[in-house]
């Protein structure tokens, strides 16, 4: 390939790959053509993109960016895996794809999170963690909690009060 080319290439994966600070590391050989077509599927499904791209052209295209560092030293191919709602979102994503038996090859390599390399192991770990709705979700509780147990208890007395006056106007 000439560096002519090689350069467009880069270009082109420096568009595709503008904005993206977080993203995953995946290991797509050995899985079947048509295996490969339900996966990008179901990627897909979940705004998640996958991308089989040349070490050296990848370097080339993030050269600059917080993705860089992923392609530091990397051994052998590569895909990159990007988007959906949240990095946990796509981690919970790619780990649950990589305990999956139906993409036996499949497995998650790393990645890249807020500027720093994140190892395989790294990744289940943080694939136990809430994703943004369900810390909006935890949020939202530990807010309206308190305010729901005020109300409880300026209501309890004034229940019983009036059940206590309305037994006593029945009688």
């Amino acid at each position: 390939m000439s560096k002519y080319v090689k350069n467009l290439i880069a270009e082109d994966l420096k568009k595709q790959l503008d904005g993206v600070d977080e993203a995953l590391l995946v290991n797509v050989i050995g899985v079947d053509a048509n295996k490969t077509v339900v996966l990008r599927r179901q990627l897909r499904e979940k705004n998640i993109n996958l991308l089989v791209v040349k070490n050296s052209l990848a370097q080339r295209a993030t050269e600059g960016t917080p993705l860089a560092i992923a392609f530091d030293g990397l051994e052998g191919t590569a895909a990159l895996a990007w988007g959906g709602e949240d990095f946990v979102t796509l981690v919970k994503e790619v780990v649950e794809l990589d305990k999956d038996e139906e993409f036996a090859p499949f497995a998650a390599r790393g990645g890249v999170m807020d500027g720093e390399t994140v190892s395989a192991e790294r990744l289940r770990e943080i694939s136990k963690w809430p994703n943004r709705q369900e810390q909006l979700s935890i949020l939202s509780g530990q807010i309206l909690g308190p305010g729901a147990n005020l109300v409880a208890q300026l209501r309890g007395p004034a229940g019983q009060l009036a059940s206590q006056i309305k037994q006593k106007g029945e009688e």
